[in-house]
C-alpha cells in the first residue's frame, strides 16, 4: 500500500477506446494502493481492446459497459467521490464539451459536473490530434468547467499516456483540497548544487530534489501558478507540467531565484532545494592532474540564499534546514528556530539527515515544521508527498491570513 489517503473515498475510473487502454489497470491498482474503491465505466471501444475482466481482476469491482437504460450512471455520481478518464480520446473530450451521452464514460462523467464532483481526465492520442485547434478548445472549455487535465507526454508524434502516479496524485489532490491554491503564484527550489573544483570534479550532497519536487507537483495540482527551480536531478522526475528552470551552482540559483521575484509578483517562495555551502575558493579552468599525491584546498561559503532573496522578496518566504542532531527533537527545534529569524522566513521545516531511513535521497522524511507566529508541528515519518500536503496546507492558511 502507498498511502491510506482515499480511505473510505470510492472513484470512477472512465476507460475509452485509445491504444493506451492498458495502463488504465495499473492506474486502478495505484489508486487501490492509495486505499480507494475503483469502479470502471468502460466504453465498447474500450472494452473490445482489453477485456473487462481484466478489470474486474484489479478491482475486484463489477465493471460497466452500457447501463441498458437504468439509472447505474446516476448511483456512481452519487456515490463515488470522483471520477477519472484514463486514457480520454479526443472523441470522448469533444462528446463531454458538447454534452454528448452516448457512451457510459460521457454519460457518467455529465452526471459527475452536474453534480460539481471533481472529473480529471487523461488524453492519450495522435499529437496531430492532441493539437487540433478544436481539441485544444474544447480541453481549455472543459478546464473552465472545472475539469482537471493531466497533460500527456508528448514523445515524436504521439501524445502518451502520462505518469501513473501523477494521475494518481491529480486524482487524490482534487478529491481532498481542490484548487484550495488557485490564484496563487508559489516559486519552489529543489535538489543539489554543484561547485567545481575543476571541469570534472565538485563539492555537493546527496539530495534528489524529490521534496521540492513533491511540493511543485502538489501546488499545481492544487490551482496554483508554479515555478520549480532545481539543482542537477533526474530530470525523469520532473513532469513536463510544471514551468522549470535548471541551475548548477549556488549562486545560480539564488541569481534566478532573485530574477524570479523581482520580474514577477510572487505569493510564496518555498526554498526547498539543498544548495552547497561552501565553494572552493580556487577553482582550475583545467583539470587538476590526478597523479599529484596531495592537493590543499581552500573552501569559502556560498552567498545564503534565503537572506539575499529576503532583499527583494516581502511574501511568504518558507525554508528547510538539513540537520545532524541524532534525534533530539528539542535541539532540532532550537536549531531551526535560529535559522527561522536569523535568514528571515517564517516557516521552516527542519529534518535530521543523521538518520538514514529518512532525508535526501529517501522517498520519506520526518519534519519539524515551524512559523514565526507560533506554531509548531511535528509530522512523523511518512511519505514526503504527504509533508508536501501538509506544508502547503500551512501555507494556504498564512496566505489567506495575511493576504
Amino acid at each position: 500500500m502507498t498511502s491510506n489517503a482515499l480511505s473510505g473515498k470510492k472513484i470512477v475510473l472512465g476507460v475509452t477506446g485509445s491504444v493506451a487502454v492498458y495502463k488504465a489497470i495499473d492506474l486502478a491498482r495505484e489508486l487501490l494502493r492509495r486505499s480507494a474503491e475503483v469502479y470502471t465505466v468502460m466504453s465498447i471501444e474500450a472494452a473490445n481492446l482489453v477485456s473487462p475482466e481484466l478489470f474486474k481482476w484489479a478491482t475486484g469491482k463489477e465493471v460497466y459497459i452500457e447501463f441498458k437504460g437504468e439509472v447505474g450512471h446516476v448511483a456512481l455520481s452519487r456515490e463515488c467521490d470522483a471520477m477519472v478518464i484514463a486514457p480520454a480520446t479526443a472523441n470522448t473530450i469533444a462528446k463531454v464539451v458538447l454534452g454528448v451521452c452516448d457512451t457510459p464514460v460521457t454519460l457518467t462523467a455529465l452526471n459527475f459536473m452536474g453534480l460539481k464532483k471533481p472529473v480529471i481526465m487523461v488524453p492519450a492520442m495522435h499529437l496531430a490530434m492532441y493539437d487540433a485547434p478544436q481539441i485544444r478548445e474544447a480541453i481549455n472549455k472543459l478546464k473552465s468547467y472545472g475539469v482537471v487535465f493531466v497533460d500527456p507526454i508528448v514523445d515524436g508524434k504521439t501524445a502518451k499516456f502520462p505518469n501513473i502516479e501523477d494521475i494518481a496524485l491529480a486524482t487524490e489532490v482534487s478529491v481532498l483540497r481542490g484548487k484550495d491554491l488557485g490564484g496563487s503564484k508559489i516559486l519552489i527550489t529543489a535538489g543539489p548544487t554543484r561547485e567545481f573544483l575543476d571541469p570534472v570534479r565538485f563539492l555537493s550532497n546527496p539530495s534528489s530534489g524529490k521534496m521540492g519536487i513533491a511540493l511543485a507537483k502538489e501546488a499545481y495540482f492544487r490551482g496554483a501558478e508554479v515555478t520549480l527551480i532545481h539543482g542537477p536531478i533526474n530530470k525523469a522526475l520532473i513532469p513536463n507540467y510544471l514551468r522549470s528552470i535548471q541551475v548548477v551552482t549556488t549562486e545560480d540559483m539564488l541569481n534566478a531565484v532573485v530574477k524570479e521575484v523581482t520580474a514577477q509578483s510572487y505569493d510564496a517562495v518555498i526554498l526547498a532545494g539543498a544548495p552547497s555551502d561552501f565553494r572552493f575558493r580556487n577553482v582550475s579552468n583545467l583539470k587538476v592532474d590526478s597523479a599529484i599525491q596531495s592537493l590543499r584546498v581552500e573552501l569559502e561559503a556560498t552567498p545564503k540564499i534565503a537572506i539575499e532573496v529576503r532583499k527583494h522578496f516581502k511574501g511568504l518566504l518558507v525554508g528547510f534546514a538539513a540537520e545532524t542532531v541524532n534525534s533530539d527533537l528539542t535541539l532540532l527545534r532550537n536549531k531551526a528556530l535560529r535559522k527561522l529569524y536569523e535568514r528571515g522566513f517564517n516557516i521552516i521545516v527542519a529534518n535530521d539527515v543523521s538518520r538514514s531511513d529518512i532525508g535526501f535521497d529517501s522517498d520519506y522524511d520526518e519534519v519539524l515544521i515551524l512559523s514565526d507566529d507560533g506554531l509548531e508541528r511535528h509530522v512523523r515519518k511518512t511519505r514526503k508527498e504527504l509533508i508536501a500536503r501538509e506544508l502547503l496546507d500551512i501555507v494556504r492558511d498564512y496566505l489567506r491570513r495575511f493576504k
